[in-house]
């Protein structure tokens, strides 16, 4: 016969990250019924804001499995011997996603309102924040999972591994922006999220999340030199852009082969063909899903 074994410490947990994930979920609304003007029951319930909707779940997912995530990986122990340490860590796992948030929205992004456009019920719009809103906690959970800060040290090689990466995904979407004006006569991409063009949102997402999880490869097959700046940002360098070009080449090979002969350019950006789009999203998650066990062997 068999019992289910759940010890003291797994309900401490279990009790512990839900009291958290509720606090900072509150918060959450706050802010967002801030931004919206209004209380969120009128913007989501009467005005059916869905964009709005799939932004602020996104924002509880992220939330969840961030803290979720914490608590999996840091001892009781650890928790009752430094109560303050464990809740400034989690904290600043939770600035840095939304850093790396403004960062998209303020930098990556310059030419394109999205909180504007998602106000203005502009699905694409959501889509797009959502996806970068995830592979932020994606890159900020494979950083913590690499490094374990424990002093100012550590902290360093975080913030600058962090700034570098976000770099990447800069690169990254300036790279498709380019793709998109060569085969659509010079128009801009993020001009082109004004359209609520839903099938394009969901493609930037799924590259977007696809780049954060082969990142997370990356960061798992380096080696941390402990304080060593230079090593473990040269390590960041040559590891996360080398999963960089192996989400992208694995991608191109299985969308050959689940699409032989589909012009999925013309679908996505000419006819909103969102069942195309899915499975570009389907391809880049598998295939930087599959990066993060082939280099966790």
């Amino acid at each position: 016969m068999t019992y289910l074994s759940l010890a003291n410490i797994n309900f401490f947990a279990i009790l512990s990250s839900f009291a958290v994930i509720c606090l900072v979920v509150s918060l959450l609304r706050l802010r967002v019924q801030y931004r919206a003007k209004q209380a969120l029951q009128e913007e989501l319930a009467k005005r059916d804001n869905f964009a709005l909707g799939i932004s602020y779940a996104c924002q509880i997912s992220v939330i969840a499995f961030s803290v979720a995530y914490f608590f999996y990986d840091i001892k009781y122990a650890t928790v009752i011997e430094a109560p303050l340490r464990s809740a400034f860590t989690l904290s600043l796992i939770l600035l840095f996603v939304y850093i790396g948030q403004y960062i998209h929205r303020k930098w990556i992004l310059y030419q394109f309102n999205e909180e504007q456009a998602i106000l203005k019920q502009n699905i694409c719009a959501a889509l797009v924040d959502s996806g970068m809103l995830i592979a932020n906690g994606i890159l900020v959970l494979g950083l913590y999972h690499w490094v374990h800060p424990k002093g100012v040290s550590d902290l360093l090689v975080v913030c600058l591994s962090f700034f570098l990466l976000q770099g990447l995904f800069a690169l990254d979407s300036k790279f498709r922006e380019s793709r998109f004006a060569k085969f659509n006569q010079g128009a801009s991409l993020q001009q082109n999220f004004n359209l609520d063009n839903t099938s394009i949102g969901i493609r930037y997402a799924g590259k977007t999340i696809g780049l954060a999880l082969a990142i997370y490869a990356g960061l798992h097959s380096a080696h941390y030199h402990g304080a060593m700046i230079v090593e473990n940002l040269f390590s960041v360098i040559l590891h996360c852009g080398l999963m960089w070009v192996l989400l992208y080449t694995g991608s191109a090979i299985l969308l050959y082969f689940s699409l032989p002969k589909v012009d999925i350019g013309l679908e996505v950006d000419h006819q909103d063909n969102i069942g195309i789009a899915c499975i570009e999203f389907a391809v880049f998650l598998s295939m930087g899903y599959l990066l993060i066990n082939t280099f966790s062997v």
